[in-house]
């Protein structure tokens, strides 16, 4: 085929989205909506790589920071979250064998994070507010600094996202336990309580074991959709917290910012957005990979009595570890320092360490394997995890963290490298395994590009988080620009590093294009010609 001929029509012509049903298209439009952002994402951050190298004659100062607070809730919310919802909500009902519970709710979470991520994202583009992405108090309500206006609809942008996150929740959960029309009864709070672990725990203590009704991927996703449930409720909580200020500013009222305990609400909001990171990530990679290992591998997964308790252990520790964000506040109580910041998280090596040997383990016992790009993807993926996560524990250290706490090493080694390479690498095994499922047999157009896409995302994901890192163990801190070129040499190669990836994400976003079609592309807005539940065809 020709180069127009593929671009339009896709790889041989084979993509077709007349035939998706509802389910595949809204599937899809997740995911494309995600990629999208992400692209966002890496624009920005090679912006702001290439800022710290020296200033850009087109971004400002103020421009800068407002990057720099929008930039990571871009690529958690409007990226991240897009993709791993449009996932779980076909992976729960395909791997259940029954109809998703409302397509229309799910469309409504498409619509909620893909809108509210735009909102928040150009309310700080166009008025820079910029109280950077910890949001601590009072920078939110600092109206000297910002404006009101803006960071109105940067917190609503927040909030409509949260609510699509609790449509998400909701429709996860009643996929999980309702009995769909013309099925016999299900027996809903068993399934419930099989998601959920409560199941798991009882047969510790009685010598009537219940078998498992859901699936272990499914009990991770209801875990760490539990999690998302409490951030939900922590950030909007927080949300309409700082909406109090700004409305009472907009009408021409001073409330006082001591009213709000500093110390107090950073314990909150730490607590709730550490469910994200500690959380609902750790447990929903950790049932990615497994459901990953299963599908590449063909065999059931190794140990799987021990993941599932470890998911729930996970799920209780990822309640109780936020105050490793804290172990450099001085009022901080030191009990929360060593007990939550410390050892409740050293803990998490312990777990995550679980979930990494049984991924491993089940792919070994089907050797050998053909390194197909899933697998390849999803080695990617344990590989930076396995990176990140001691480098987390090592700070969350009290003696390292006074070193190491608010400079380019958290967010270098830890941070990025934990997302950029575990995290979206676990995602693109994903998107590559379910591909010809969900675009009903479509061909990728160029393995070549695959695989520049694979290098280019691996070297460069690692590479800017290590450089990064260096600059932090030199005294470089996060959320700080420096204009005499102290840090120079690491952010050049960090930018370097972050081209890389920049070229890996072209590579794959052409390479997605050119096998389904501009035609496919849009082909997946419209709405769909079937007005079927089934998740993917019948025939």
């Amino acid at each position: 085929m020709s180069f127009i001929k593929t671009f339009i029509d896709g790889e041989e012509g084979l993509f077709k989205s007349d035939t998706l049903t509802p389910m595949q298209k809204l599937t899809l439009r997740f995911v494309v909506v995600g990629l999208i952002y992400f692209g966002f994402v890496v624009i920005e951050g090679m912006l702001m790589r290439l800022y710290e190298v020296k200033p850009l004659p087109f971004i400002t100062e103020p421009q800068f920071f407002a990057i720099l607070t929008a930039h990571p809730l871009v690529g958690i919310f409007g990226s991240t979250y897009s993709i791993v919802f449009g996932a779980f909500l076909f992976l729960v009902p395909f791997l259940m064998k029954k109809p998703l519970w409302s397509i229309k709710l799910g469309n409504w979470t498409f619509i909620l994070v893909a809108v509210g991520t735009f909102i928040f994202w150009f309310a700080g583009f166009v008025s820079h507010y910029a109280p950077l992405y910890t949001l601590y108090w009072p920078l939110p309500a600092d109206f000297t600094q910002f404006s009101v206006w803006g960071g109105t609809f940067f917190i609503v942008g927040i909030a409509l996202v949260m609510l699509g996150s609790a449509f998400f929740v909701i429709n996860i959960f009643k996929t999980i336990t309702y009995t769909p029309d013309g099925w016999e009864k299900q027996p809903s709070k068993a399934l419930l309580a099989s998601a959920l672990g409560i199941t798991g725990f009882r047969n510790l203590f009685t010598k009537n074991k219940k078998e498992h009704l859901v699936s272990l991927p499914v009990a991770a996703v209801a875990r760490g959709s539990v999690d998302i449930a409490l951030n939900t409720a922590v950030i909007l909580f927080t949300g309409v917290l700082i909406l109090v200020f700004m409305v009472a500013a907009i009408l021409g009222f001073d409330l006082k910012e001591t009213a709000i305990d500093a110390l107090l609400y950073k314990n909150w909001f730490w607590w709730g957005l550490d469910l994200i990171a500690d959380g609902l990530v750790l447990i929903f990679v950790a049932g990615t990979w497994y459901l990953l290992a299963m599908m590449i591998s063909g065999k059931p997964l190794f140990m799987q009595n021990i993941a599932r308790a470890a998911l729930l252990v996970e799920l209780v520790v990822s309640w109780t570890v936020w105050s490793h964000h804290l172990l450099s506040d001085q009022a901080q109580p030191a009990f929360l320092k060593v007990l939550s910041g410390e050892m409740v998280t050293a803990f998490e090596l312990i777990t995550q360490g679980l979930a990494f040997f049984i991924t491993l383990a089940t792919l070994w016992s089907a050797r050998p394997l053909k390194m197909t790009n899933p697998l390849k993807f999803l080695l990617g993926g344990l590989l930076g995890f396995a990176l990140a996560v001691p480098a987390g524990i090592m700070q969350a250290d009290v003696g390292l963290n006074r070193i190491l706490h608010n400079t380019q090493w958290v967010v270098g080694p830890h941070v990025h490298v934990a997302i950029l390479v575990g995290l979206t690498m676990t995602l693109y095994s994903a998107i590559y395994l379910l591909f010809p499922i969900l675009t009903n047999g479509a061909k990728v157009h160029s393995q070549k590009l695959v695989n520049v896409h694979f290098w280019c995302h691996l070297l460069g994901g690692i590479g800017m988080g290590a450089f990064m890192g260096m600059a932090g163990l030199k005294g470089m801190l996060r959320r700080s620009l420096y204009i005499n070129g102290e840090f120079n040499l690491m952010m050049i190669l960090a930018a370097i590093c972050g081209t890389l990836l920049l070229i890996g994400f072209l590579a794959f976003f052409y390479n997605i294009v050119m096998s389904v079609g501009l035609k496919g592309v849009i082909g997946i807005f419209t709405p769909a010609k079937t007005k079927t539940k089934d998740l993917i065809p019948a025939n």
